[in-house]
């Protein structure tokens, strides 16, 4: 079988051969199955296309021709929310294609992909039809898919009825906190009740974090978080508001006669494959109804191997020796769904032995892990992380993490255990690593305290990588380049910069999936003699840099060099250095 490389090779030489030929024909060889977007995506022949824009119309044709293929506009079709059941919308997500017309017994099938054949014969008998493929464009396909597949969270038929539910309230008593997803079509359900399982089938499938549920003065909506950027996923009728909030605080465990009062909860669902995902949901009155946001806890995705978190080696290896001390204070700095749980998680991880007691004390707890003990701690009873922590020196511990220290009195005890024989892990929430010293010095922690006992604090942030289907060449301006740090002499390093051009498979954003970006502040002698001369502030930064410390911007660089990221994504997650720069 051919690669789409090998293939788009042989049409570029084809069509770019037609100095020698009138009308530059392509070759009767018969291509075995490529990616139509890869012709010009690889970049082998958009250099051409440019300058022959008729190659593209030959690309067409020679589909057409050798395959039987068309290449059409979805916008000539209309959306068929009654084709929904012949392809669902898992396999949408999965395999990219949609159903756009039903003709006697065939089904015709929209795709950016020539599909293997194991692919159609799996529709053809989930369909029971006979399936005809139709090549479009993926922006295209996309924007269909999300019209057809957005009807089967809130489509024309089932609107009355769920205006209908909203204003009756007519749920059902569901007094469990495990949501079962698995929908049995031939059963009566509520189609409010179906509307939230939809919600959230969709959101595990698409692998996004959060799920926002919101009321506004004319609208409701519900928009999702994938990648560390909420998009909008569908609007349904105003009038099912009050209905689907008192769903999800149902389901959530909450006391849905509350509505004055934030409310915390906690929900495990079950998709249609069996997957089970847990949830933390969160109700916040609001001055036209109640906000209900819902994080996902999917443990297959969580990533406690410390070596693939994505250190830069000498960081990773500051970072392992911190941990393996028998003593001393590792702290995780970074704002909220930076992935500071995760480094702490796998730190912890790391020393999970038989040898070894580990308490944790979390708010709340995310994850479960076997052989940590685990504590909620719930300040409304007045169980704050302090008391944990003093707890946990009753327990004979040899290794604590604490959620976060928030003020003094926690900071204390925590230094105070890391003097005293236990290795502890915590988080603050500062801009970066060198700040985190200057949060000590200012909450009344003193400076030889800090530099005494402090193994290394860690800054992290996560930067959204480019979706490897869609990837093409970026041209940056050297300016720009200088402007965001890149050392002149390092230029030659960025030459080969890349981008994501957007695809049906990352929602034509051009990205997929986040990496993290880290710097490890490890205290030196300098440092600690800095620290107790009460350095402190862009000072105390710039004898770091000066003893080689890699910031939060001059790891992000490199994963830009690497063509692993952006140069917007670089601005928007870090923050230049004031003396130094890659």
């Amino acid at each position: 079988m051919s690669s789409n490389k090998n293939i788009a090779l042989q049409l570029g030489e084809e069509i770019s051969s037609d100095n020698n030929a009138k009308q530059g024909s392509l070759k009767t060889t018969k291509p075995q199955g490529f990616r139509f977007e890869n012709l010009v995506g690889l970049g082998i022949l958009s250099g051409f296309i440019k300058k022959k824009p008729k190659a593209l119309e030959q690309i067409k044709l020679f589909l057409k021709k050798y395959h039987n293929i068309n290449f059409v506009k979805l916008t000539a079709f209309a959306i068929k929310p009654e084709l929904i059941k012949l392809i669902p919308e898992a396999t949408y997500i999965k395999y990219q294609v949609v159903p756009v017309e039903k003709i006697g017994s065939m089904l015709v099938v929209a795709a950016v992909d020539l599909l293997p054949e194991k692919i159609k014969s799996s529709i053809a008998y989930t369909s029971g039809m006979k399936v005809s493929i139709i090549l479009c464009e993926g922006a295209e396909l996309t924007s269909y898919g999300q019209k057809l597949y957005g009807s089967t969270i809130v489509n024309k038929s089932s609107t009355a009825t769920l205006e209908a539910e909203g204003k009756s309230l007519a749920l059902d008593n569901a007094e469990s906190i495990e949501l079962d997803l698995k929908v049995d079509s031939n059963a009566s359900e509520s189609a409010v009740i179906k509307f939230i399982s939809d919600i959230i089938q969709v959101a595990i499938m698409e692998n996004v974090s959060d799920i926002h549920f919101e009321v506004y003065e004319k609208i409701f909506r519900v928009r999702y978080r994938k990648d560390g950027v909420l998009l909008e996923k569908v609007r349904p009728p105003k009038s099912i508001a009050l209905a689907a909030v008192s769903r999800l605080k149902i389901i959530s465990g909450m006391d849905i006669s509350e509505k004055r009062k934030p409310q915390d909860g906690r929900l495990k669902a079950k998709s249609e494959n069996g997957k089970v995902v847990d949830f933390r949901v969160s109700a916040l009155p609001t001055l036209f109804g109640e906000k209900i946001v819902l994080r996902l806890l999917d443990k297959t995705n969580l990533q406690v191997d410390m070596t693939k978190l994505g250190f830069i080696p000498s960081q990773l290896e500051q970072f392992q020796k911190a941990v393996a001390k028998p003593q001393g204070i590792v702290l995780v700095t970074g704002p909220t769904g930076s992935g500071k749980t995760t480094t702490l998680y796998s730190a912890v991880q790391t020393l999970n032995t038989e040898e070894k007691n580990i308490s944790t004390a979390e708010n709340p707890v995310e994850f479960n892990f076997e052989g940590i003990n685990q504590v909620q701690v719930n300040p409304a009873i007045g169980f704050n992380f302090s008391d944990a922590l003093r707890a946990f020196l009753r327990q004979d511990p040899e290794i604590i993490m604490i959620g976060e220290i928030r003020d003094l009195e926690t900071a204390e005890i925590a230094y105070k255990a890391s003097s005293t024989g236990h290795l502890v892990l915590s988080t603050l929430h500062t801009n970066d690593a060198p700040s985190s010293v200057s949060r000590l010095l200012d909450m009344g922690i003193p400076g030889y305290i800090v530099a005494d006992s402090t193994s290394v604090i860690v800054a992290q942030r996560l930067v959204r990588t480019n979706c490897k289907f869609c990837l093409v060449a970026e041209e940056v301006n050297e300016q720009v380049l200088l402007s965001v740090g890149v050392k002149e002499k390092n230029l030659n390093q960025f030459k080969n910069l890349k981008k994501g051009r957007g695809c049906v498979r990352c929602n034509q954003t051009g990205f997929s999936g986040r990496s993290a970006v880290f710097e490890v502040l490890e205290f030196t002698s300098v440092l600690k003699k800095a620290l107790i001369e009460g350095v402190k502030g862009d000072a105390f930064k710039k004898i770091a840099l000066a003893e080689g410390f890699i910031s939060l911007r001059q790891h992000a660089l490199e994963k830009l060099a690497k063509g692993i990221t952006t140069v917007r994504e670089v601005l928007r997650v870090t923050i230049g250095d004031d003396e130094e720069s890659m």
